[in-house]
């Protein structure tokens, strides 16, 4: 499922150790592996010079440090807008994984600030792993949560999921699922027999049974995006995964989602709040 990987590097934060964690994953060793950095235009054309220079150095230590098959790995330079750049190339390459570094911007700083990966996560449509730059490790991947519900982008989640852990030995994904309460307060969380129950639960159980892969259980109830980034805090989760569905009509794909915007979409708050990675899986990917 995912054969070809994009890595958008900008020299700084921790997404080049989070794709050397990968590609320790059985099913992602043998995957291609495009590093890409953009040197955004310069006024003058020594700056641009200097720049374009800068760049060259930070794409060779990162192919130093990663220190993958030659045979699989692309080092490409390119100039103008990163966020425009990063989607354009994943469309060149077809990229199956956008890696990106992120801030953690909270909802309209992200914007006004210019977040190249909150741009991207806004007009791509492929599934991207968010690493955060300062807040957490990146871990060996052997907990993978996932968020459960009955949308189809939740279902590609889980697969990506289970495609990632099938071959990891003593592996295990934590199947959550959050019955939402505005009001703020949490719920009681049941047991992992009581929670086997739970119909949004019992698919990916059998799924999860079917590929050989351990599994955990969680049902809860209170604000989706709090109890999620608790639980996977509480729980010392390595890469936490949850839908974020497509909405935008075709006609619009060019346009922002206000929704995703202003920040008050479940996947933008996880994004911003949770201690571990976070890889945002899309149901057209």
């Amino acid at each position: 499922m995912i054969n070809k990987i994009l890595l958008a590097d900008s020299g700084t934060g921790h997404s080049e150790e989070m794709l050397k964690v990968l590609m320790e994953i059985p099913p992602l060793r043998n995957a291609n592996v495009t590093v890409l950095h953009v040197v955004p235009s310069q006024i003058t054309t020594d700056v641009m010079t200097e720049k374009w220079e800068e760049g060259g150095k930070i794409l060779a230590n990162a192919i130093q440090n990663l220190n993958l098959d030659p045979n699989l790995v692309t080092a490409m330079l390119r100039q103008g807008d990163p966020k425009d750049t990063v989607c354009k190339v994943a469309e060149e390459i077809d990229a199956d994984l956008i890696i990106m570094g992120s801030r953690g911007l909270k909802r309209l700083v992200s914007i006004l600030e210019n977040s190249v990966s909150q741009y991207v996560f806004q007009l791509s449509s492929r599934p991207m792993l968010l690493v955060k730059d300062d807040l957490y490790a990146v871990r060996h991947i052997q907990r993978v949560m996932v968020a459960m519900d009955k949308s189809d982008s939740a279902s590609q989640s889980l697969k990506l999921a289970l495609f990632l852990l099938r071959d990891v030995k003593d592996g295990q994904i934590i199947l959550v699922h959050v019955n939402p309460d505005l009001s703020g307060k949490s719920g009681t969380t049941l047991s992992s027999t009581e929670a086997e129950r739970d119909p949004v639960l019992a698919p990916a159980i059998a799924e999860a049974k079917r590929m050989g892969v351990g599994y955990k259980c969680v049902v809860t109830s209170g604000k989706p995006g709090e109890e999620i980034c608790r639980l996977s805090e509480e729980m010392h989760i390595d890469l936490l995964m949850l839908g974020s569905p497509d909405r935008r009509p075709s006609i619009a794909r060019g346009l922002p989602d206000l929704d995703r915007l202003l920040g008050t979409s479940l996947s933008d708050y996880v994004r911003v709040h949770a201690n571990c990675p976070v890889l945002l899986a899309r149901t057209n990917a």
